[in-house]
C-alpha cells in the first residue's frame, strides 16, 4: 500500500510504498477513506523539538481519520467488514490506577497510533478493537475524520458549567474553533474569541463567536472584562499553548471562574499565581486527550441532535500525495482542517 513515512530523524517525509499492516487476532483492518493533518503532524513533518524526543522512525504518521472495515482479526466480534468507522487513537494500558479508576485518557503507559505506532496516513491502518468507533450514517463523512480533535474540544467544553455562561477562548486554531461551536451548541454566550491571526478571527465568527479580538490590541482584556457582569469570562478554555495566551487566559478569567488549559507551553513558563489565581479563586483545569470513552458518547448525542456546524473548518481537500502542499498551507496559518485522499480522490 501506499503511505506517507516519516523516513528518519530529519524534517520532511515521503509517500512510499509499505506492507498492508497484518492483523493480531483482536485487531481491525481499516480502509482509510480520508484523514485530516493535525498540529502534531506539523511538528513531526518539521521535525521539531518534540519529535526529536518522542518519534523513532520510520513511521507512517497521522491519527485522525474515518474509513470503512475491510478486514477483521479471529476473535474479533463487535465489527463487519463494510462498516464505517472511526476510531481513538490512544490505546490505554488498562492496567494502571489512572486505567482502573476511570482516567484511561491519562494512562500512564498511554500510546499513540501516528506517534509511537504507524498511523493513519495511509491506504489502510490497524486498529485494536476495542478502539474502534462506529460512524452514525447520519453524520456527513468528513465530521469522521476530525472526531479526535473534536473530541479535544468536547473534552475541553464540557469539563465544568458551561450552559448560560459567558466564555472566552483563548487561540482559534481548529480546536479552538470546534469549542467555540461545541460552546454555543450546549447553550453557552455570550462566546468571545482571541486570535491573532485574521482569517483564524473570521472563522471564528462563523463558528459561532460573539465577539472576536486581537488579544495584542491593548485593551482586550479590559473590553471582554466590560461586556460580562462579573468583570471577566465565566468560563476560559486555552488552546493556543503559547505562554502569552496562557497568561491571556488568566487575566480574562473573573474571580471564581474556571480556567481549561489544552494548549501545551513549548517550553517552562512563569505565571503570577497569587494575584492571578489564588486570590482570584480559580478553578484551573489540565486538559490531555479525550474521556475514554465518556466523551465519545458526548461528541455522538451532539452530532446526532445536529447541534455542531463543522463546514467552516474544511478548508483544503487535497490528495494524500500533495501533503508538502498541505503542511505549507497549514504552517501559513491559511488553512484550518486539510483532508488527505490515500486514494486521491474525494468520496461522493
Amino acid at each position: 500500500m501506499q503511505a506517507l513515512v516519516k523516513p528518519s530523524p530529519a524534517p520532511g517525509a515521503e509517500i512510499r510504498s509499505v506492507p498492508v499492516p497484518e492483523l493480531g487476532p483482536r485487531d481491525v483492518l481499516v480502509r482509510v477513506r480520508m484523514a485530516s493533518i493535525c498540529g502534531t503532524d506539523l511538528h513531526i513533518y518539521e521535525w521539531d523539538d518534540w519529535s526529536r524526543r518522542r518519534l523513532r522512525p520510520p513511521l507512517t504518521f497521522g491519527h485522525e481519520f474515518c474509513g470503512v472495515v475491510e478486514k477483521i482479526g479471529a476473535e474479533v466480534q463487535s465489527a463487519r467488514p463494510g462498516e464505517a468507522v472511526s476510531a481513538e487513537m490512544h490505546i490505554a494500558c488498562g492496567r494502571c490506577l489512572q486505567c482502573r479508576t476511570g482516567q484511561a485518557h491519562v494512562c500512564r503507559s498511554l500510546h499513540i497510533l501516528g506517534v509511537d505506532a504507524d498511523g493513519c496516513f495511509a491506504e489502510f491502518v490497524r486498529i485494536p478493537e476495542s478502539n474502534l468507533w462506529k460512524l452514525d450514517p447520519a453524520v456527513p463523512a468528513e465530521y469522521g475524520a476530525i472526531l479526535d480533535p473534536l473530541g479535544n474540544a468536547v473534552h475541553t467544553v464540557l469539563a465544568g458549567e458551561i450552559a448560560a455562561r459567558s466564555v472566552a477562548v483563548v487561540g482559534c486554531g481548529p480546536i479552538g474553533l470546534m469549542g467555540i461551536a461545541v460552546a454555543r451548541a450546549v447553550g453557552a454566550g455570550p462566546i468571545f474569541a482571541l486570535e491573532i491571526n485574521e482569517h483564524r478571527r473570521a472563522l471564528a465568527r462563523q463558528m459561532g463567536a460573539d465577539v472576536a479580538l486581537d488579544p495584542r490590541q491593548a485593551r482586550a482584556v479590559e473590553e471582554i472584562a466590560a461586556q460580562t457582569e462579573g468583570g471577566g469570562a465565566d468560563v476560559v478554555l486555552e488552546f493556543s499553548g503559547h505562554a502569552d495566551g496562557v497568561r491571556t487566559a488568566f487575566a480574562l478569567a473573573r474571580p471564581g471562574a474556571r480556567v481549561s488549559l489544552l494548549g501545551i507551553p513549548a517550553a517552562p513558563m512563569e505565571l503570577d499565581l497569587g494575584n492571578q489565581i489564588i486570590l482570584k479563586g480559580l478553578t484551573v483545569q489540565g486538559i490531555h486527550g479525550r474521556r475514554m470513552f465518556e466523551t465519545w458518547y458526548q461528541m455522538q448525542a451532539l452530532l446526532r441532535a445536529g447541534r455542531l456546524r463543522l463546514e467552516p473548518l474544511f478548508t483544503h481537500r487535497l490528495p494524500l500525495a500533495s501533503f508538502a502542499q498541505a503542511m505549507e498551507e497549514l504552517r501559513s496559518g491559511a488553512a484550518a482542517k486539510v483532508l488527505l485522499y490515500p486514494d486521491g480522490q474525494r468520496p461522493a
